[in-house]
């Protein structure tokens, strides 16, 4: 339940799914004062509805797309050093 407050924030993130939640946690991160709304339970129903984001791309391997596989790897280290 919201109420009426004096806060402040520098990013409003509507959207507590895997994305919105990525995107506070950076925000965060990078010393932002971040506000994350919800009209649910966070991350409800993230699994029934994956991108499959995280990936091996072995796919894009097999057809030769190295700078894809590169670009895809580089960002799941990244993910694996937020978590």
């Amino acid at each position: 339940m919201l109420s009426a407050s004096s806060d402040s924030y520098e990013i409003i993130v509507i959207g507590g799914g895997a994305t919105g939640l990525g995107i506070a946690l950076d925000a965060t991160a990078r010393g932002y004062k971040t506000l994350l709304l919800e009209q649910a339970d966070f991350a409800k129903g993230t699994s029934s509805r994956s991108t499959k984001l995280v990936h091996g791309g072995v796919r894009y391997l097999a057809q030769g797309d190295v700078k894809l596989v590169r670009e895809a790897s580089i960002e799941r280290g990244l993910l694996h050093q937020n978590a």
